[in-house]
């Protein structure tokens, strides 16, 4: 009986520690740098963009892995067999691939300068071209194992090593309870320059789109949904816990400065955190903030080329008779090609803050419409059979999330079209205001279309009772 329980506490260990692949994915660099950066230039107030996208991280990853499970067919697949015979279809496969592609490679490289500047806060005489070619031989290797649980529960590991230095530098700089609840609870969006895009850049390093192709990609045959519900939620919870930490951290770097005073010594950069740190805590918090960093990179640096090349792999491989690919080697080029266009970056010796926070934003944008082809999958009855379809509370959830994605991706694309016409005569909230209801009306739109649809082929069904079948 003992043996029974401890057998079951350990494969529910194992199951957590496979799914940390998904924290992994998405606690890069970019998160310690758009959360660092999201906290010394607003202290707690972004805390809410935080919170929001952990659980809105929840409840897409949750929707993905379950439509494999039911399905049998993982994320590309099933868009791709929702779009069969439509002219819209290979359109449509060529943008995802494409998105999800250069979104991995905006991602790698600030993977790969991020890991970089991580390991110079310890070792700063080291040279940065030796540590990109470290990075680069290794994250190859790991690329190479044919076992995606390998590959999963070696990341896991690096997962908790990474939670526990971030965390203990949080507690340790002792930051105020009560801005922090208060930051977690109220949105707000300050009316200062840049802050739009850090709100972006913090769903769109939470929610990250390729991560929701991987998610689905690595689940597992024997795979039930009890332990998929399980696996996810304590690693994404993990991971928004860990972001938090890490934008408590970066508050303590401004605590003591004022906006001008900050504007001198150049705004945020590592070397500021650094400095911070060693006054504020002492010399060791350095060297776990650095390891904890680099423990980031490291891991997202195999998860960005990993995830674009299951992605394409999903939509574009061809089978033969037998069921063996007869194409899989090119997806595996275009793993190392990801790979290569970051350590390319890091020979260059690219600043990474702009690089990071540039493709946080990027794949803030990419994030609508993964969520909207997500939302067709699940309330797909072809796909997901008639039992198995979302259910109502699920639906509202996922509704809610792409409507406040798309507010916060018409606003940065507002912004910008703005900023090339100069043209200064929209504030700030007639912006938000504006973006909030197009978004609305477009969610509304978009939703009813799908669910129009769902409506639609329940009926057949119900006509046709042995086409309720999954595509399985």
């Amino acid at each position: 009986m003992k043996n029974n329980v401890l057998g079951k506490v350990w494969k529910r260990l194992l199951n957590i520690l496979f799914w940390s692949i998904i924290s992994a994915a998405f606690i890069g660099p970019g998160t310690v740098t758009t959360a660092t950066k999201a906290g010394s230039d607003f202290q707690f107030q972004l805390l809410w963009a935080l919170s929001f996208s952990t659980m809105a991280c929840l409840v897409l990853q949750e929707a993905s892995a379950r439509s494999t499970i039911y399905s049998g067919l993982n994320l590309g697949q099933a868009i791709k067999y929702h779009y069969m015979g439509k002219k819209a279809q290979i359109p449509v496969l060529v943008l995802i691939v494409g998105a999800i592609i250069l979104g991995c490679a905006a991602y790698e490289a600030g993977n790969i300068l991020g890991s970089v500047a991580g390991l110079t806060l310890v070792f700063p005489n080291l040279d940065e071209r030796i540590i990109v070619g470290a990075i680069a031989v290794i994250a190859g290797l790991a690329l190479s194992l044919k076992s995606i649980r390998s590959i999963a529960n070696f990341m896991g590991c690096f997962v908790f090593i990474m939670g526990f230095t971030f965390i203990t530098t949080a507690v340790v700089s002792d930051p105020p309870l009560e801005e922090i609840a208060k930051g977690l609870v109220v949105p707000s969006i300050p009316d200062s320059p840049g802050a739009g895009l850090l709100v972006l850049g913090l769903v769109g390093t939470t929610v990250v789109p390729y991560d929701i192709f991987l998610g689905s990609s690595v689940v597992q045959k024997d795979t039930t949904v009890k332990d998929m519900r399980i696996g996810i939620s304590v690693a994404v919870i993990l991971g928004g816990f860990i972001s938090m930490a890490i934008l408590c951290v970066g508050s303590e770097m401004t605590r003591d400065y004022t906006p001008e005073a900050l504007k001198e010594l150049g705004g945020f950069s590592y070397k500021l955190l650094s400095n911070t740190l060693m006054v504020d805590i002492g010399p060791w918090a350095v060297y776990i903030f650095g390891f904890g960093m680099f423990a980031a990179g490291f891991t997202s640096a195999i998860t960005s080329p990993l995830a674009s090349s299951l992605t394409a792999r999903s939509i574009f491989e061809k089978k033969d008779a037998d069921g063996n690919s007869k194409n899989g080697k090119w997806f595996h080029v275009i793993a190392y090609v990801v790979l290569a266009f970051g350590v390319i970056l890091g020979f260059f010796q690219k600043k990474p803050v702009p690089v990071i926070v540039a493709a946080q934003a990027f794949n803030g944008l990419i994030l609508p419409f993964v969520a909207i082809f997500l939302l067709m999958v699940v309330n797909d009855p072809r796909i997901m059979g008639k039992e198995h379809i979302n259910g109502l509370f699920s639906n509202i959830c996922m509704v809610v999330v792409t409507w406040v994605t798309l507010i916060l991706g018409t606003v940065q694309v507002t912004k910008a079209a703005l900023s090339v016409v100069e043209d200064a005569s929209f504030s700030p909230d007639a912006l938000f205001m504006i973006a909030t209801v197009f978004s609305l009306v477009v969610t509304v739109l978009i939703s009813w279309r799908i669910f129009n649809r769902r409506r639609k082929v329940l009926a057949l069904i119900e006509q046709e009772p042995v086409s309720s079948d999954t595509v399985a």
